[in-house]
């Protein structure tokens, strides 16, 4: 059975029509439910951009529906970092 691909993963960003890209962007989505500090503070600490990205939902009654959602974009290595920091800053949130 193939491990599902968790949603949070950085995701190659939607290919930018009319320019040249000189490095790949990735992005990770944002769940809805991060709290706006959370992700604030990211903006802040790295050098990501908070972009809309249209996307596929399939639990539930959604299945299929199309859901504009805010992704953090930017270079893979930094998307990285920046997973880690979110997936411990909602930890720190839920546990209090």
């Amino acid at each position: 059975m193939a491990k599902k691909k968790q949603e949070t993963e950085p995701t190659p960003a939607p290919s930018q029509e009319g320019g040249d890209i000189e490095e790949q962007l990735f992005d990770l989505l944002i769940t809805p439910g991060v709290p706006l500090k959370i992700i604030t503070d990211i903006t802040q600490k790295f050098d990501v951009q908070v972009v809309a990205r249209k996307e596929r939902l399939y639990f539930a009654n959604m299945e299929g529906d199309e859901r504009e959602l805010l992704a953090f974009r930017g270079r893979r290595e930094v998307m990285e970092k920046v997973q880690d920091y979110l997936f411990a800053e909602m930890k720190k949130f839920i546990e209090k």
